[in-house]
């Protein structure tokens, strides 16, 4: 999970074993190209794809400190009858409106930046679509500032604009928003360091303990070779995937611009997840 997930979530990890030099955005280019070298050569020495980053990446500083050390504890509902309640439903269809996943027409006003549509397909390995799965989406306003306490770095925020929204996909495993494009923004990881405009997404399954977050990202962005979250994704095809194709068919006119960005769940070409498998 990134640091500003976290921080959007309002559990924020203190800065623990600071050096006594602040790191740079060269320092952390060096240790991203070092993993780079290292993953391809062990691709050259035969190894098989790595679709999901380790963990314990070095040049994403606040992981190495805060990530697991232990794999997870599995829990049987059987022995731990109170247990049932983690994969109890949280939601029902009539819960999820219309206004939830337009997060432009979420307030009196119109909210401040580019608007755009974001829709995609939800399937498993074989292609076949995920039904009436609960997808949740969060993001910066268009200064790149998130509506949270936490966040109080000097970009505005947008009284129109909370950054949150959700939807049930389709029969066919659709979904669709429409919210406006957010901004870079720095965070603390090394001195100069910005995040490339994202959007996370989290898809809930059946139970809360299935609940998979990942991000989503835009073609083109200059800040994807200076960005330890998204380099941590050693595999270049996965990598990719997690950018967004601009469609100019999803266009609207006068409206909104066009994005489409598609959800595997597993198999060879499974959108990267924050926690891994």
């Amino acid at each position: 999970m990134s640091t500003e997930t976290t921080r959007s979530a309002g559990t924020q990890v203190p800065e623990q074993a600071v050096p006594a030099r602040e790191l740079t955005q060269a320092d952390i280019d060096r240790q991203i190209a070092r993993e780079r070298e290292a993953y391809e050569k062990s691709l050259a020495g035969g190894a098989a794809p790595s679709h999901h980053p380790r963990r314990d990446y070095a040049p994403y500083r606040s992981s190495v400190l805060r990530h697991p050390a232990q794999p997870p504890v599995a829990i049987d509902t059987r022995l731990d009858p109170e247990a049932v309640e983690l994969s109890s439903p949280a939601f029902g269809e009539t819960d999820v409106t219309e206004l939830d996943s337009d997060l432009t027409r979420q307030h009196q006003g119109e909210p401040l930046g580019e608007r755009i549509t974001v829709t995609g397909r939800l399937s498993d390995r074989q292609g076949r679509p995920v039904r009436g799965q609960l997808i949740e989406l969060w993001q910066a306003n268009a200064s790149g500032r998130y509506a949270h306490q936490r966040d109080q770095h000097p970009a505005p925020l947008d009284p129109n604009f909370t950054g949150v929204g959700r939807v049930l996909t389709g029969d066919d495993g659709s979904y669709r928003f429409t919210t406006i494009k957010p901004g870079a923004y720095p965070w603390r990881n090394h001195t100069n360091a910005w995040r490339p405009a994202h959007i996370h997404f989290s898809l809930f399954g059946t139970a809360f303990t299935q609940r998979l977050v990942t991000q989503m990202y835009f073609p083109g962005d200059p800040l994807f070779r200076y960005d330890p979250i998204l380099q941590s994704v050693t595999d270049e095809a996965a990598r990719n995937r997690l950018v967004a194709a601009y469609d100019h068919d999803l266009s609207r006119p006068e409206w909104s611009l066009g994005y489409r960005w598609d959800i595997v769940l597993d198999g060879p070409a499974a959108t990267w997840i924050e926690e891994g498998r």
